[in-house]
């Protein structure tokens, strides 16, 4: 992302097609990042995918995983990316065309998983969660679609965990306490067992790995987005923004920098 003219929220049904195109750029930073990476490694170990299943990945943005997921069930099977923004649904058909890959991308959102009850083998869902104001009635859906004995694999942040370092104490807890509201569902990585027990699947393995983010992000766009909107609000003042602008920018530079937000994984069955 180019500029603080990003929403906070990161929702991709809720922005333009520039900002579409920067959260893009982000996801696919983050993506190379080891913890994204080991996580992700981890869901599809957990999903374990066989040949000829049919299995969704909700939230499937730029649809790298929705790739994996064809390339795991192949021919005689089907893997289909669901998102809420048109325009992401249109950029993942893209790289998928340019990849020869057999997966499918529509537009929808998981309160209404366009699938009848009981015919998925297995589905996917990567830090969608956090944005629902209705987690449970996702976790539902989810329950819903899986047939019989398929499994669910549901993986989300929890900004209870997120750190940034350095910074006034004082600043810093201000500025988390605006990313706290304006997320949906901010806990959610520690809620999702229960959510998905309540929704009747058997949570049967867990995963967890930090997303930490490079020295070079100090001052990157997350951040400074984060204390614009800290600014707006009038969480901080303009002045406590440039200084902890200047401490983050010294601590990268020092090798005194940190910022991370630990991310939670949960293999779920149907019995």
């Amino acid at each position: 992302m180019a500029d603080s003219a990003v929403p906070l929220s990161f929702r991709s049904d809720e922005i333009d097609r520039n900002a579409l195109e920067q959260l893009a750029s982000v996801l696919d930073i983050q993506a190379e990042r080891p913890g994204i990476r080991r996580l992700r490694a981890w869901s599809h170990d957990a999903l374990h995918l066989e040949p000829g299943e049919h299995t969704l990945d909700i939230g499937s943005g730029t649809g790298s995983e929705t790739r994996a997921m064809a390339y795991a069930v192949g021919a005689a099977g089907r893997a289909i990316g669901l998102d809420p923004n048109p325009g992401m649904v249109l950029l993942a058909r893209e790289r998928t065309e340019a990849a020869r890959s057999t997966a499918q991308f529509v537009v929808g959102t998981a309160y209404s998983l366009p699938f009848a009850t009981g015919s998925l083998d297995a589905v996917r869902c990567e830090r969608v969660f956090q944005h629902l104001t209705e987690p449970e009635r996702a976790a539902a859906e989810v329950a819903r679609v899986v047939k019989p004995g398929g499994r669910a694999v549901i993986l989300d942040s929890d900004w209870g965990t997120a750190i940034l370092h350095p910074g006034d104490p004082d600043v810093l807890a201000r500025i988390t306490d605006v990313m706290l509201t304006n997320t949906a569902n901010p806990y959610s990585g520690r809620l999702l067992p229960g959510q998905l027990t309540r929704a009747g699947l058997v949570v049967e393995d867990t995963g967890s790995q930090a997303l930490m983010q490079e020295p070079g992000d100090a001052t990157g766009p997350l951040v400074t987005m984060m204390m614009d909107a800290a600014v707006a609000e009038g969480a901080i003042s303009p002045a406590e923004r440039r200084a902890l602008l200047e401490q983050l920018e010294s601590g990268a530079h020092t090798g005194d920098f940190h910022m991370s937000v630990t991310m939670f994984g949960y293999l779920a069955r149907k019995p």
